[in-house]
């Protein structure tokens, strides 16, 4: 492991400390099961220990190997492709998509569109693209509308719970 990804590492930790204990601090409302000082707390929580996992290398398979100069004129990458610097206009236009037809489609489908071209855009296979497609929609879905309680759009695919 080296020093910059403990340094790193370290820094999450205490950062996501402080977010959970200022979350921690917040008081809750009264009648409501979620309330502000939830979001604060869960997610200074997770960077805490996103910060553990980098400080004690959980999960990294890095392995320190030796420099190695480039000779001149050998190993050069292939240029990219034609639609390799339309990648840089993916983000827009998902966005754009979501504005465009969100209301119409429904949160879970416009979601499990701009999952799905991210993906595979990102290089995924469809055999990991489209479950991937399917089923986070779906947790986020029930994380914001049912826990959080936050209003998505129904669209053509309302949900039975």
């Amino acid at each position: 492991m080296r020093l910059p990804d403990r340094v790193t590492g370290s820094f999450l930790v205490v950062l996501g400390a402080a977010a959970a204990y200022g979350g921690w601090l917040l008081p809750p409302v009264p009648g409501q099961p979620v309330g502000p000082n939830v979001f604060p707390l869960v997610i200074g929580t997770g960077l805490a220990l996103c910060g553990l996992a980098i400080t004690f290398g959980i999960g990294s398979t890095f392995e320190e190997t030796e420099e190695i100069i480039p000779i001149e004129g050998g190993d050069k990458k292939p240029p990219p492709g034609k639609l390799y610097g339309l990648r840089a206009l993916l983000p827009p236009a998902l966005l754009f998509l979501y504005v465009a037809v969100a209301d119409r489609l429904g949160f879970i489908i416009t979601a499990a569109l701009i999952v799905y071209a991210t993906a595979t855009a990102l290089g995924a296979r469809w055999r990991l693209a489209l479950p991937l497609a399917v089923l986070a929609p779906i947790g986020i879905h029930l994380i914001f509308s049912k826990l959080l309680r936050v209003p998505l759009p129904i669209g053509l695919l309302p949900m039975p719970w």
